[in-house]
């Protein structure tokens, strides 16, 4: 086997940038200046998780190896799964590989207290096919573990190089919501779902608990090549008390204003909170409990004054999408989180705010004709047939 590092790191689609450590390759969904100035640890990790992050090339070779370090947080006395990957050959998607050589960081989130089991890196192969021809072949990364690519390797003589663009490049931005680390394989986030199922150029920057209207994160959707823009917003406002109703307005219509400084004609869709039970009539910050189920942090009635519910959330974005809609910007749609998402579904809401696996795709069968199908924004043409997509 050789090694292919450097082109191969030439296929990679669905990241902002990349950093290079001493012994591999970090892929980021955010950008390096926004990672500076806030020096988050929660942040920078989750910015590591390659959520809707793949190879996507072109390749002689049969099989591929890929090197990797990854790492997974836990809550305490949680079984640790593998980590999946996911393989596409021309279109046709193969079985998960799963490794279950990941560092385990298990967090409590009562106390804070940390336990690290270090483990050493991982190699995982991925077989596509006895002969040498060429294939059209996606690796699609992991969407819970921070992944450190540290090689790539093919048969002596082989070699690869980038795939044409699979389509239009919808960049998605959002929280956890988005990023799915519960879903089950990497194509099976709502996203992926959807953007395979349109024959989309998927840059997911989901990111757990950072969806915050941050300024340098509007700088790096308005710099991109957008053809569509989603904005999923208002769920980690609430769960970090981030904001309240007068620093929520003038934060959302800046983020917006930054995006179309880049974007005066690109459609733009907001997808407001979908549903989360403890959080819809009380205000945040939200935590979780012994039970791992979310809930809300009573505070004194007097304190109550601007704090953001969930309703109320929805309410201002409603209207003020609204109001620019009314001021001439007919691009800028809405979607209410509810619909993707509502209160008959919450059988898939095992901790009371993330979906489960059934859960995502029953949020990718909703959104699809809604941005995407005939009536959308966005009408598309290619990929999967929408009638293919189940609806759990």
């Amino acid at each position: 086997m050789q090694s292919v590092l450097g082109p191969a790191l030439e296929c990679v689609v669905g990241a902002l940038g990349r950093t290079t450590g001493p012994s591999g390759v970090t892929l980021h969904r955010s950008p390096d200046a926004g990672r500076a100035q806030l020096a988050d640890s929660a942040f920078e990790f989750n910015s590591a998780v390659p959520s809707g992050v793949r190879f996507d090339l072109l390749t002689d070779a049969t099989d591929i190896e890929l090197d990797v370090r990854l790492t997974v947080v836990l809550p305490p006395d949680m079984p640790a799964g593998g980590t999946v990957f996911d393989l596409v050959v021309d279109g046709e998607l193969r079985e998960p590989v799963v490794t279950t050589r990941q560092s385990l960081i298990f967090l409590d989130p009562v106390s804070g207290d940390l336990e690290t089991r270090p483990a050493g890196p991982a190699t995982v192969r991925f077989p596509l096919g006895p002969d040498s021809r060429e294939r059209h072949v996606e690796i699609w990364l992991p969407v819970a573990s921070t992944l450190e690519l540290l090689d790539v390797r093919v048969p002596n003589g082989a070699s690869l190089r980038p795939a044409p663009a699979s389509g239009p490049l919808w960049v998605h931005h959002g929280s956890s919501i988005s990023q799915c680390a519960e879903a089950d394989r990497p194509t099976g986030t709502w996203p992926a779902i959807v953007a395979r199922s349109a024959g989309l150029s998927l840059l997911n920057l989901g990111l757990g608990g950072q969806c915050h209207l941050d300024p340098f994160m509007a700088r790096a959707v308005r710099d991109l090549p957008a053809d569509t823009i989603s904005l999923e917003l208002g769920i980690n406002v609430l769960n970090a008390d981030s904001m309240r109703e007068r620093a929520f307005v003038p934060a959302f219509h800046g983020f917006l204003d930054t995006i179309r400084d880049g974007h005066q004609d690109t459609p733009i869709l907001i997808i407001t909170p979908i549903v989360c039970p403890a959080a819809e009539s009380r205000p945040g910050p939200t935590l979780a409990g012994p039970d791992l189920r979310v809930h809300t942090v009573h505070r004194p009635a007097e304190l109550a004054m601007g704090a953001l519910t969930l309703t109320r959330i929805r309410e201002l974005l409603a209207q003020h999408v609204e109001q620019r809609r009314k001021d001439g910007d007919d691009r800028l749609r809405i979607i209410d989180g509810p619909a993707l998402f509502g209160p008959e579904d919450i059988a898939d809401l095992p901790d009371g705010l993330h979906p489960n696996a059934a859960g995502y795709a029953r949020m990718a069968a909703r959104f699809l004709p809604l941005w995407f199908g005939e009536t959308g924004a966005f009408p598309v043409e290619r990929g999967m047939p929408l009638d293919r997509v189940e609806v759990p």
